[in-house]
């Protein structure tokens, strides 16, 4: 009679685990539709291209917590497929394809303030330069 009921108390577990499997697809599903953008880009934009862990290391040499996810802009040359985009990749970066999956890619949204001339900034001989402040941005009074 033991033995019976651990044989139908098994039997009832193995169900419950096969419902729980059928279930965790659709739950994933959901989730990711969720967080899921659908991103366009035309000829002619400008994105950021995102390094994989290991081809950073092996491609660009940079390792460790802090080296940049993202790399400099490039130029979208032309939209591939639904979600391929081929990029014009400098003289450097010959050795890696330059087609990508949209994922991949990060919008570059263009700041001219971001830009520094050249001519503005005063190096020493020793690589050095100053810094003056431009303007105060907030100020806060101790009591």
């Amino acid at each position: 009679m033991l033995r019976i009921d651990l044989i139908r108390e098994a039997e009832v577990k193995v169900w419950v685990i096969r419902d729980c499997l059928k279930v965790a697809p659709n739950r994933q599903k959901f989730y990711s539709d969720l967080k899921g953008k659908d991103i366009e880009f035309a000829a002619d934009d400008r994105v950021f291209l995102k390094l994989s862990p290991w081809k950073k290391v092996l491609r660009f040499g940079r390792k460790g917590k802090l080296s940049p996810r993202f790399i400099r802009p490039y130029e979208i040359v032309e939209r591939i497929g639904l979600v391929t985009y081929k990029l014009a990749l400098p003289y450097e970066l010959e050795k890696i394809h330059n087609v990508f999956y949209v994922s991949m890619l990060r919008r570059y949204k263009s700041d001219l303030s971001h830009v520094i001339p050249h001519s503005e900034i005063e190096l020493q001989l020793d690589l050095t330069y100053s810094e003056e402040p431009v303007r105060i941005l907030a100020q806060e009074v101790k009591e």
